[in-house]
């Protein structure tokens, strides 16, 4: 799997630079070679495409008469009068509209996914353990594609309240088939941890790979096909909030994960007419719709509200040229406000390769107790601060306020000697989903074969060593004493 590399003529391996324009530029961004699609880059720019040069109206969005007979579509994702820069929409020129379809009917309940995550639901779990997962199994017997398989771990709030988040896998084998997905609660946040997603959306293809994420929004339609075969991965999918770049603070203008370096699609139209099935999630629930043509019949678009990708490879790590460690937060990627101006309601942070450098400095992570709740994966490769056995597919949670840290071994190791500067998660990308709310566990991953708790023995031989310093406190405190008694004159 592609890493964070040093090597200029490595990284030429891995991406390929667009063909030159006619006009002799070259595109400012990079794909990986075997991508098939182009892309636009930046992040939250207002962006246009066309697939049919011409058909979007200049000067207003809604002539009397589209270019070619198409109809014009709103989508709007934000209140009307939201602040210009949270303002979100897209406005839509296609086939036939979204509203073109037969009606709606309730599909059977997925008990394995979970929406309600308070503590009254009886389907969720809390607990102060610290929990993990080995990888999940992707299902062999039938077809299971992306919507089916979709199972939820954790989350907390509810998306009828309008704020909240969950956390799923998707384990599955088939592509889907004339079968597309709307989610109408929030966005997901996509990381495939093995097998590629040939994504289509309303607005254009995406193709992911282990590596990389994708951000779907909340009311746009997408299907996913499995060009490697069966896939796994993980979702953060959040309510009430989009995911927007972190400030960058004292670190000026550049450095994470840079805008230019996210992607979104360009306009791809499909005119089939055939039955479709479209399912829906609202309220967690799901719902089906059917249609006689193709929902990704749009043409040509222009908004601030479209889907995009982005390569973790690509992420700008910083971090202490002197001593100690800078909090998590430098390794955030993307985060999502909630109600409370100083705690967001997600950030998904990434560990992946980079130099570690810090003088006089021990070097795992530090013993930890915070407010946030934390709930790793693993994408490829080896990550050694987990407490303990830790895969690529796997899992694992830390509730807020419980404490965590390394086995003594580990700790006496890395206090016996000066560390050297290093290269750390070398040919590793580890992830992070963390919130200030607490999470609540669901049923499926409570009674998973999977689970298993971090065994607490593995701290039962953490040494006191100040009790070897008897003598030598003793004395200071004695002369300590001595001190203060003739400072008052005694």
């Amino acid at each position: 799997m592609p890493a964070q590399l040093e090597d200029p003529t490595e990284y030429q391996k891995i991406f390929h630079w667009a063909e030159t324009q006619k006009d002799g530029t070259i595109p400012s961004f990079a794909t990986r070679k075997n991508d098939p699609y182009e892309y636009q880059p930046g992040f939250n720019n207002f962006f246009e495409s066309e697939a049919v040069p011409g058909t979007i109206p200049r000067g207003q969005n809604s002539p009397r008469c589209v270019r070619f007979g198409l109809y014009a579509e709103q989508m709007t994702a934000s209140a009307f009068v939201a602040p210009r820069h949270l303002n979100k929409k897209a406005w839509l020129y296609r086939a036939r509209p979204a509203v073109a379809h037969q009606g709606f009917t309730e599909l059977p309940d997925n008990t394995d996914t979970e929406s309600n995550f308070l503590p009254i639901n009886p389907r969720v779990h809390l607990s102060p353990t610290q929990l993990a997962w080995l990888p999940f199994d992707i299902p062999t017997d039938g077809e299971i594609d992306f919507v089916s398989g979709l199972k939820t771990i954790a989350g907390s709030g509810d998306p009828t309240l309008r704020e909240g988040l969950a956390v799923h896998t998707f384990l599955a084998n088939a592509s889907m088939k004339r079968r597309a997905t709307v989610n109408s609660d929030g966005d997901y946040l996509i990381v495939p941890q093995q097998g590629a997603l040939d994504i289509q959306t309303e607005f254009g293809m995406l193709y992911v790979q282990p590596g990389e994420i994708c951000v779907v929004q909340r009311g746009q339609r997408f299907k996913v096909d499995l060009p490697d075969g069966p896939t796994r991965g993980y979702i953060l999918e959040i309510w009430g909030s989009n995911f927007e770049l972190p400030e960058l603070g004292p670190l000026g203008a550049n450095g994470l994960a840079n805008a230019r370096d996210f992607l979104h699609p360009v306009a791809k139209y499909e005119i089939e007419v055939a039955p479709w099935e479209i399912v829906y999630k609202l309220g967690g629930k799901f719902f089906k719709s059917t249609q006689n043509h193709s929902p990704f019949d749009v043409v040509a678009w222009h908004g601030n509200y479209v889907p995009y990708k982005y390569d973790l490879t690509k992420f700008v790590n910083v971090g202490s040229i002197s001593v100690d460690h800078i909090d998590p937060s430098i390794f955030c990627v993307l985060t999502a406000r909630s109600r409370d101006p100083a705690s967001p309601l997600a950030d998904f942070l990434i560990f992946s390769p980079r130099w570690d450098v810090a003088s006089h400095t021990y070097r795992p992570p530090y013993y930890h107790r915070n407010v946030a709740s934390e709930l790793m994966g693993l994408i490829y490769g080896e990550y050694a601060g987990r407490s303990d056995e830790f895969q690529p597919g796997g899992v694992s949670f830390e509730c807020g306020m419980v404490p965590h840290g390394v086995a003594y071994e580990e700790f006496k190791a890395a206090s016996a000697q000066p560390p050297p500067e290093m290269q750390i998660s070398k040919g590793a990308i580890a992830f992070m989903m963390e919130s200030s709310r607490p999470f609540t566990i669901t049923e499926w991953a409570w009674t998973s074969s999977k689970k298993h708790e971090h065994e607490p023995k593995m701290w039962d031989n953490l040494v006191d060593n100040f009790s070897k310093h008897k003598e030598e406190v003793d004395r200071i405190l004695a002369e300590g004493v001595k001190e203060i008694g003739i400072s008052n004159g005694h």
